[in-house]
């Protein structure tokens, strides 16, 4: 998936679409950085969280966007935020990242010379399982080891997600706004990452660590002041 990331803000979100913030919201997020929120208000899909029965905090990661600069993908967060830093003991951070990813089909590139490969759930999988090895440090390794720990667990990680039906996966089943829904489940020593389809035209993605992925539901976020703060 052809996609660039762009760092939010602390204490964003992301709106279920642009067309569901009105003004007041608007208003009361007038602290967090205008180009950070230029790309949830220009979705033209909606976006995911769990609901409401997660009661701790909202934040939000960042916006994934195509070299024309439509929004392709972007992440809501729950719980601690994760830490990079060397010293932070990953065992001890709870938090649950929620992927939402819009469903396209092949279409040409922006430029006209080429197509750009159809979303799917398994774009979703390969943004989830990359999500977590990105705020993940092996206590035991070597800064100077990471990176090479990092790209052979990142090839891992596309060969998993290009495979979602095979033994490296189990099937788990989730609410998602109220109906029980099918998700691709794996675990490993870092956290867990899961994927699955939504209604409104997304795929979802999450990934955590220290909450458990099977009491979560998932629902359409509807206001962005709710991950604000």
């Amino acid at each position: 998936m052809e996609t660039t990331s762009r760092v939010a803000a602390r204490g964003a979100s992301g709106p279920s679409s642009a067309s569901d913030v009105g003004e007041g919201a608007t208003a009361r997020l007038g602290s967090v950085e205008q180009r950070t929120m230029d790309g949830y208000l220009s979705a033209t899909f909606p976006w995911y969280g769990l609901d409401e029965a997660f009661t701790g905090r909202r934040w939000l990661t960042g916006v994934g966007t195509a070299a024309d600069g439509t929004v392709e993908h972007g992440s809501t967060g729950h719980g601690d935020e994760p830490s990079y830093k060397f010293e932070t003991t990953p065992e001890k951070q709870r938090f649950a990242v929620v992927v939402t990813v819009a469903s396209r089909p092949v279409r040409r590139s922006a430029d006209g010379t080429g197509v750009l490969e159809a979303t799917s759930v398994s774009s979703a999988a390969w943004l989830a399982g990359s999500g977590l090895l990105s705020c993940t440090w092996p206590s035991r390794m070597e800064r100077s080891l990471r990176e090479e720990w990092l790209d052979q667990q990142t090839g891992l990680a596309w060969e998993l997600a290009d495979a979602l039906d095979g033994s490296g996966w189990s099937t788990l089943s989730l609410p998602v706004d109220g109906v029980s829904t099918p998700f691709h489940y794996r675990e490993s020593e870092y956290g867990w990452v899961l994927a699955g389809a939504a209604q409104g035209g997304v795929h979802l993605g999450a990934y955590g660590r220290g909450l458990s992925a099977y009491g979560l539901g998932f629902c359409r976020v509807p206001d962005i002041a709710r991950y604000a703060g």
